[in-house]
């Protein structure tokens, strides 16, 4: 094709279709965990949406006829293992024209494109952190087998209410912007689209603790948005949790299952080494603007 045909051997990017898709798992599988994120969303390229969720938007990056490099946009910005430097280079244009944006992506990759993005100033860093990312298969898992509350439990819209206050205080906690304040209806409807895949416990009625599936492949489940009520922190909700849900994810057939903690919380790492949880990858995470 000839919009895909490199320039003086530079790489040629364009957005990816559906009919680019199986390249594209093909590319990602070859290193599964470091780009599973990633391959949930080129997974869903062109199909229909659930209500509340963002749209995919996935640039590849082809010498010729071959897809050698890719990273969604939206609804974050995820950068394939591996990249190198000329096919991140290529990239560049498409995350230049946007206004505002979270990448979250193994640090080596980061470190190269904020040093394009934010050359003379013309980006700021409104959260810039390092985080470690975690994995357990199932023989090394260490489950929980007591919950301190009720037994944990699929989300249903009913919880709406608490969710919504679980996403809002992590954001605080992690000294993040509250989007709530600016855009109180489209957060709601944020946080309900992820209610098929929140997970939750209750002690005395009242939500303790939650936390999200957001990939749920053959290759991997990635848990993310995990939130303990500072009333109920330290009685082994975080842990039950989960541990409950690494339990849903390998009776499902999952690889493994991934996390990742940002460096300096002594507390978490405790946690899920405790699981059997061990780190394989550095990663940075830029809200910047």
């Amino acid at each position: 094709m000839a919009e895909t045909q490199a320039i003086d051997g530079r790489p040629v990017c364009r957005w990816l279709r559906p009919e680019d898709r199986e390249a594209a798992l093909v590319l990602l599988s070859r290193d599964a965990r470091a780009n599973l994120l990633l391959l949930d969303l080129v997974s869903k390229l062109g199909r229909r949406q659930a209500p509340g969720e963002a749209s995919v938007e996935v640039v590849g990056a082809w010498c010729g006829a071959d897809l050698i490099g890719l990273a969604g946009l939206r609804p974050s910005i995820a950068i394939a293992s591996g990249m190198t430097p000329d096919v991140v280079e290529a990239l560049l244009p498409h995350l230049e024209s946007m206004g505002m944006g979270l990448v979250k992506s193994e640090a080596p990759a980061v470190d190269a494109l904020w040093r394009k993005l934010s050359r003379g100033g013309r980006r700021r860093a409104l959260v810039d952190r390092t985080e470690t990312a975690y994995a357990v298969r199932p023989e090394e898992f260490q489950p929980v087998a007591e919950s301190p509350g009720a037994p944990a439990r699929s989300a249903t819209r009913a919880d709406l209410a608490p969710l919504v206050i679980a996403a809002r205080e992590s954001l605080r906690e992690e000294n993040r912007p509250d989007p709530y304040t600016g855009d109180a209806a489209g957060f709601r409807q944020w946080v309900k689209g992820r209610i098929p895949r929140a997970r939750l416990i209750e002690s005395e009625g009242e939500v303790a603790f939650v936390g999200y599936a957001d990939v749920q492949l053959p290759e991997g489940w990635l848990l993310q948005g995990v939130y303990t009520w500072p009333a109920t922190r330290r009685h082994g909700f975080a842990s039950y949790g989960v541990s409950a849900l690494c339990s849903e994810a390998f009776a499902a057939g999952a690889d493994h299952v991934q996390l990742a903690v940002v460096d300096g919380n002594e507390a978490g790492r405790r946690l899920y080494e405790g699981l059997g949880f061990r780190p394989f990858s550095q990663l940075r995470t830029i809200l910047f603007s």
